[in-house]
């Protein structure tokens, strides 16, 4: 079964998905069921994967190549390394909860499970797609599930958080093709035949082909421009297209619109899974195809950074509702995961990564929580609630697991991953300042979770709440494994850290091959 691994765990979903158009509309039953066994299977083989990846070495795994469009040499080419495994098996965990924490949809049922299994396999093929071609298919995929979901299983303002999320990841969609295209028709120079082979145009971009010589010059609309200001206007333009996903400032007005109308498991699934494919496709295209430009950029970068942790720290703030407060956080907590990829030390590469993993879990949890309250009173505000924690004290004990782990307590994966990255930039002289700045996002986060937690579970209880329902079954097997996930991952980082360490060593000491003394300055 492992030489089709990857293939069952994208298309199960899919095959899922067909299975309920065959269904009739007024079986909500069955298709919840099928849409639980069909997000449960790429869970299993996840797990499996997970046991069986070789964590010693950097080279793809699980590898499936065969041609796809041979006149344009694109290739179906799936595999996986350090750096999409734990992505991948926290794509098939999210979806498997999301899929359990929908279970009261009651309006479109049919129309909402096939919509969220055909989202689960675009984003299982972006992990796993090693060619461009492939991974820009399933980048796309996920475009329209994810629109619908929001504009017609959200709130109030539905269409219009829809239509503002389409159109800012069409824009970057647009522009990742263009720079596609133009590795496409480059890679053909120095006798190689064009391709979108990832690993081929990585190879290229560090050895041989187009990108290695400084002296050519290129043609452009506005004039002649030389090689190294080419490779950086693509840079630019592949940088721009995966910030929109992040979000980076200031790219990311979208997100909380999405957030606060999207339904509690669509949000679970943007914030603990999409976000992250923006700074996994930096890693995995940007970084790799254009090292030298990354390392011009890495200043700007990290700029970015930290005006996203202290900007977002500073927004959640300001929040009354509950939801644009886990939104605004997460746009904070993001913004680790630049720096970390700005500073580009493996100790800092390593914390970004876990970074990734460990926002996912937290904020998945996070947004369960909101669910779960906004469900029994009908409305988000923090100030409206007051002491509840009297009369639900497993929630109120939940979201203080959340928020703790979330503001980065020790004992929890947001605490390893955040001081991987202050220590691995830390190293790196310029970067200090950065560093020092970014601190303050630390104390910026205890204060608006504790702010907010002191709001709403302590002093006084509000008498309209006195009746207030406890968390029940579903939604406390829905967050178990998350809240098991944080601690394991804070207290044991190496079940995480020894999955990703040798791709990102390699990934390092690659890219510096293809750099010169001027540009490592920054970096080293």
């Amino acid at each position: 079964m492992t030489d089709h691994i990857l293939s069952l765990m994208t298309f199960l979903p899919l095959l899922g998905a067909v299975a309920i158009l065959f269904l009739p509309k007024k079986e909500a039953g069955a298709i919840k069921a099928v849409a639980a066994v069909a997000a449960f299977l790429p869970l299993a083989l996840a797990v499996k994967l997970f046991c069986a990846y070789d964590r010693g070495s950097y080279l793809p795994q699980f590898v499936e190549r065969h041609a796809w469009i041979p006149a344009f040499h694109v290739e179906y080419y799936l595999g996986i390394d350090g750096l999409s495994v734990p992505m991948i098996l926290l794509t098939a965990l999210l979806s498997f909860i999301c899929i359990l924490a929908s279970w009261k949809i009651e309006n479109g049922v049919k129309g909402y499970f096939g919509l969220f299994l055909l989202l689960e396999t675009g984003m299982m093929g972006v992990f796993s797609a090693l060619d461009f071609f492939l991974f820009f298919v399933f980048w796309e995929l996920m475009l329209l599930p994810m629109y619908f979901l929001i504009g017609i299983w959200g709130g109030p303002r539905r269409e219009y958080a829809a239509i503002k999320f389409f159109l800012y990841t069409l824009v970057g969609s647009v522009l990742m093709l263009l720079v596609m295209i133009v590795f496409y028709f480059s890679s053909q120079s120095g006798g190689h035949t064009g391709s979108f082979d990832l690993l081929q145009l990585a190879d290229q971009a560090t050895h041989t082909g187009w990108l290695r010589d400084p002296q050519v010059t290129l043609p452009w609309p506005v004039g002649v421009v030389t090689l190294s200001s080419f490779r950086m206007i693509c840079f630019v333009l592949l940088f721009i297209g995966f910030a929109i996903k992040v979000p980076l400032f200031p790219f990311h007005t979208w997100l909380p619109d999405a957030h606060v109308e999207a339904p509690t498991a669509v949000s679970v699934i943007l914030a603990g899974v999409l976000l992250k494919m923006g700074t996994y496709g930096i890693l995995r295209i940007a970084y790799p195809l254009l090292p030298d430009a990354a390392a011009r950029f890495a200043p700007w970068m990290a700029a970015l950074g930290v005006i996203n942790i202290v900007y977002g720290a500073l927004c959640a703030m300001a929040q009354e509702d509950l939801k644009k407060l886990v939104a605004y956080s997460s746009i904070s907590h993001m913004g680790y995961v630049c720096l970390g990829m700005a500073a580009f030390t493996p100790l800092a590469l390593n914390g970004a990564a876990m970074q990734m993993a460990s926002h996912g879990v937290i904020t998945a949890m996070l947004f369960l929580l909101v669910g779960v309250v906004y469900d029994r009173a009908h409305h988000r505000n923090i100030n409206g609630f007051g002491g509840i924690a009297s009369v639900t004290p497993v929630y109120a004990g939940f979201v203080a697991l959340a928020f703790f782990a979330s503001l980065g307590l020790p004992g929890f994966s947001g605490f390893v991953a955040e001081a991987m990255i202050f220590l691995g930039s830390w190293s790196v002289p310029a970067a200090q300042a950065f560093v020092a700045v970014a601190t303050a996002g630390i104390l910026l986060g205890a204060a608006f979770h504790l702010w907010a937690y002191q709001r709403m579970f302590m002093g006084k209880l509000n008498p309209k709440y006195a009746a207030l329902e406890e968390i029940n079954g579903r939604e406390l097997f829905c967050l178990i494994p998350l809240a098991v996930l944080a601690v394991i991952m804070g207290c044991f980082p190496s079940t995480v850290l020894d999955l990703m360490s040798s791709t990102l060593h390699h990934l390092h000491s690659s890219m510096l091959d293809g750099l010169t003394q001027h540009h490592v300055a920054w970096w080293q």
